[in-house]
């Protein structure tokens, strides 16, 4: 069995998961707000996630973990050449877990607000600087053949060598990238798991947007050549039918499935290289020069057959007990067609 390549398929497996569930999780962070007219359908947002938004992140954990142990090469380059941005994602989680779980302890409409404004801005700048960084994923490092990541000579010194990368044409763009892409699945989500207005809410942003996103993505195949990206493309186009359609379910499985065919092409588009050098060839990492030894795959793989798959049924068992909707209001909602619609917690 070829190690290497198998430990890839699981690290971007991770990587996928994770960017999947929390990109809702993102959406919904800072669509709350903006879909929510009272604190009671801004609350409803926020319950949509409450259950399973630190089940989410145990992906970084996992991600990170298996990035670290099989290509510590890979993760190497990655958080030396990234690490303020790394700690800006640090600070940022741990705002944005405060302000979900505050939230509750204080039944205050201000203290809401304040939480609500928090968690919005900390789930913003996440979804841009996650973006941001699969840019830069694309685009390279400034790495030279010994491993250092270089930068241009500055006062800043290593603060401009990890800044830099983040401010590269790739990163802005894979920024307002992750934004809009966070948008239209937290959107889908929202009509997905909520009642009433705010259901209506969050289907027509969903409508509005995902078209704008699916040209834009057609615009990055033009550019960058990244046949996957046409993939994404369509099934953006069909979040946006589908939405409109109010077959939600089928809109939050294709938006779904969007940002995981986002992801796989970010992560697959240089193969065998997964972190290309802007500096030369020689500076490249490649998959198997930055894997570990056979013996250390080896004891990862007998590490992973127990763990991974204990995770997996503990998070689909969590979503199935959570699967219900929530009210974003008391009393009869009504939808677009101007007849009134019962508001239910069930499915």
């Amino acid at each position: 069995m070829d190690l290497p390549v198998l430990w890839f398929g699981v690290a971007v497996l991770a990587w996928v998961l994770f960017f999947v569930l929390e990109g809702f999780d993102f959406g919904v962070g800072f669509l709350g707000p903006l879909l929510g007219r009272t604190d009671a359908e801004r609350g409803a947002a926020v319950r949509t996630v409450g259950p399973v938004w630190d089940g989410n992140e145990v992906w970084l954990v996992a991600a990170v973990g298996v990035t670290f142990a099989a290509f510590p090469d890979w993760y190497a380059a990655l958080l030396s050449g990234l690490y303020l941005p790394m700690v800006a994602v640090l600070l940022l989680l741990a705002v944005r877990g405060v302000a979900l779980e505050f939230r509750g302890k204080h039944d205050s409409p201000r203290w809401h607000a304040r939480c609500d404004a928090f968690l919005a801005g900390s789930s913003l700048l996440l979804a841009a600087t996650w973006g941001a960084v699969l840019g830069v994923l694309v685009d390279g490092l400034a790495l030279a053949a010994d491993g250092e990541v270089h930068a241009r000579a500055g006062a800043l010194g290593g603060l401009t060598r990890s800044l830099e990368p983040m401010v590269s044409p790739w990163a802005v763009l894979g920024g307002l990238a992750g934004v809009l892409l966070a948008t239209v699945h937290g959107a889908t989500f929202l009509s997905l798991r909520t009642t009433g207005v705010l259901r209506v809410r969050a289907r027509r942003l969903a409508v509005a947007t995902a078209p704008a996103l699916a040209t834009s993505a057609l615009a990055v195949l033009l550019a960058a050549g990244q046949p996957a990206v046409a993939a994404a493309a369509a099934l953006l186009a069909v979040t946006a039918v589908a939405a409109w359609r109010r077959a939600e379910a089928l809109a939050f499985a294709t938006s779904s499935l969007a940002v995981a065919v986002a992801v796989v092409a970010v992560f697959t588009a240089h193969l065998p290289v997964l972190l290309p050098s802007t500096l030369s060839a020689a500076g490249d990492v490649t998959l198997r020069g930055a894997a570990a030894s056979q013996g250390a795959l080896e004891l990862i793989s007998l590490v992973g057959v127990v763990v991974l798959p204990g995770v997996v049924a503990y998070q689909l068992w969590s979503y199935w007990v959570f699967r219900g909707r929530v009210a974003s209001g008391h009393g009869p909602q009504r939808e677009r067609t101007g007849r009134p619609q019962p508001a239910r917690a069930g499915r």
